[in-house]
């Protein structure tokens, strides 16, 4: 069974997310837990001598019930078992924390940036938790268009190349080829236009890469673009295409790694209009691994 952990704060981003989850269907059960977390801003905790910190502790926690309640309607027609965390801290540390903890399958988290410059702005907890999380991770971005859309448009970047293959086969696995419409996207460099063996082989593996979808999706096709640099390409060809969904391999790096700006997963992060899926194909056994390799070099 597949686990994945929902991040919600009561916010209507975050509901989106859920929305967005359960829009891309699940080929088999899935377990989830759906986490709140509270922020006591420090400032605060002088109010614990006449009992205002506890009171307002209190409500966040009830609203946080609440909220979780909604979300259970949300999937109420899915084959979803929730489960309800509530922890306190600050949001992006303790999601991260979490998340290390209990290893799931996918982190979910709703990024609220609409506009173009709140989507490149640093400190989310979004973008922290991309950032931080040793696994893969799915950033859902409000969309209106694909609201209204039957079916959500899917691309993938697809190279020949790990971490491009790894995010293919993570995509399949979770099933949700199934009920949208899947492009598989390369991006050479667009001096290779006059070098006709390069595109041709882009294009026959692209095509290779479509093949094994065409028995799990309702649609699919391969692209190739041409493109001086490949975040920006995929990011026009996702503005251009109306794209709902982004899905793009990174291989596991060490903590100082993942902070580096400047890859084609943070450029596609921080620039796409659409949800972007991080795939990281790490297994429980991989997680545990890297985790004691950091735990060993900080000792």
């Amino acid at each position: 069974m597949k686990k994945i952990l929902l991040t919600i704060d009561g916010s209507n981003a975050s509901l989106d997310a859920a929305r967005f989850l359960v829009r891309l269907g699940f080929r088999q059960a899935v377990e989830i837990d759906v986490v709140t977390v509270i922020f006591e801003p420090p400032s605060q905790k002088g109010f614990l001598v006449d009992g205002w910190s506890k009171g307002w502790l209190k409500r966040k926690r009830e609203q946080a019930t609440r909220t979780f309640e909604e979300v259970r309607a949300i999937f109420r027609d899915s084959d979803a078992e929730l489960c309800h965390l509530i922890r306190n801290g600050h949001p992006g540390e303790t999601i991260v924390k979490l998340a290390n903890e209990i290893q799931p399958d996918l982190v979910v988290v709703g990024a609220k940036g609409h506009s173009a410059v709140a989507r490149i702005l640093l400190g989310s907890t979004s973008d922290y938790v991309a950032t931080h999380v040793l696994g893969s991770v799915l950033v859902v971005r409000p969309n209106e268009d694909s609201g209204r859309r039957r079916h959500l448009r899917v691309a993938i970047g697809c190279e020949p190349s790990p971490p491009a293959e790894m995010a293919f086969e993570e995509f399949t696995q979770l099933g949700w080829s199934i009920d949208n419409d899947v492009q598989v996207l390369s991006v050479t460099d667009r001096s290779s236009v006059d070098d006709s063996s390069i595109d041709e082989a882009a294009k026959e593996y692209l095509e290779r890469i479509k093949d094994r979808l065409v028995e799990e999706t309702r649609s699919a096709r391969a692209r190739v673009i041409h493109s001086d640099h490949i975040g920006d390409g995929l990011v026009d060809y996702i503005e251009s295409n109306q794209v709902d969904l982004i899905v793009v391999g990174e291989t596991s790096r060490g903590g100082f790694e993942r902070l580096l700006l400047g890859s084609t997963t943070r450029f596609v992060l921080r620039h796409a209009p659409s949800s972007v899926l991080i795939a990281r194909g790490q297994s429980m056994d991989d997680v545990q691994t890297e985790q004691m390799v950091h735990q060993t070099a900080s000792t």
